[in-house]
């Protein structure tokens, strides 16, 4: 029997060439990296969900999902949230949060997950953290461009969650005492300093969180450029020691309550302005 017909199917055409290329016949492939051919699907990696932002659907954080999967996360252990309402209440989202964690620990019989949320679904996460016993199922979580105390852009959105989003909202205050997040859980906050729908863009920045500025991708780019994205993976797989840029926990004075003090820009005084008139024009509505 030939020698080729005990090869498995593939492999007659690699040896030809392998053989021609011996000869000095075959043709010049350029040489090629090792670690730029492939990289090898990690089965025991922590799944991760991905939940959008306001108004937002899965489609707007797949480029995310599938860089994740490039970077060797199994296709099953990644997983987009589609939210019934992108535009309804954190804390309805957050009760979606919930059952997509416990589905994709379900299927993949993982113990715990990772959660990288955009923009207003942050504030779904992080309520889901504090008040829906998420900190328990959660090990590391990423916030790209979340508006934690709030931003001045909501006075053109709509729905619950827009008006939750307005600075000072009672959902606000919940979700920001003693810092925001459970004891103990390892975060990253990445913010642009272009973003145009977190306003003041140090909303974007939480307390016990590690804080991480990148310029200068807009506020939707946040899930498909490059580096951000790249630092949200090194975050999952490393830890704080894989964005070694990161501002620490606690490296900036920390703000009191959701407002919007602190912002140089505009000074205390006008901070107190603008958070008043907030409260009394927008959240009784």
């Amino acid at each position: 029997m030939p020698v080729f017909n005990l090869l498995p199917g593939g492999l007659h055409l690699r040896l030809i060439l392998a053989l021609l290329g011996v000869l000095g016949l075959g043709p010049t492939l350029p040489e090629v990296e090792a670690q730029d051919l492939f990289v090898p699907e990690d089965p025991d990696a922590t799944p991760v969900l991905l939940v959008p932002g306001w108004g937002d659907q899965p489609a707007d954080v797949e480029p995310f999902r599938q860089e994740l999967i490039q970077q060797g996360w199994l296709p099953s252990r990644v997983s987009a949230l589609g939210l019934s309402d992108p535009f309804g209440s954190n804390k309805e989202n957050a009760r979606e949060i919930a059952r997509g964690v416990e589905a994709l620990m379900g299927m993949t019989g993982a113990r715990e997950v990772d959660v990288v949320a955009h923009s207003m679904g942050g504030l779904a996460l992080r309520h889901f953290l504090l008040h829906e016993g998420g900190g328990e199922q959660v090990r590391r979580v990423v916030f790209l461009g979340t508006p934690h105390r709030g931003t001045l852009a909501a006075v053109l959105a709509w729905g619950d969650g827009g008006r939750e989003m307005v600075p000072g909202s009672d959902f606000l205050e919940r979700i920001n005492v003693d810092g925001g997040l459970p004891e103990g859980m390892e975060a990253l906050s990445i913010r642009t300093p272009v973003d145009l729908r977190v306003i003041p863009g140090s909303s974007a920045m939480l307390p016990r969180a590690w804080n991480l500025e990148i310029c200068c991708p807009t506020h939707n780019q946040l899930v498909v450029e490059e580096r951000t994205v790249g630092a949200a993976i090194n975050f999952l797989r490393h830890g704080p020691a894989g964005v070694p840029d990161a501002e620490q926990p606690g490296a900036r004075p920390e703000w009191g309550g959701s407002g919007v003090e602190g912002l140089e820009s505009w000074g205390g005084w006008g901070d107190r302005w603008l958070e008043w008139n907030f409260r009394r024009w927008l959240l009784p509505y």
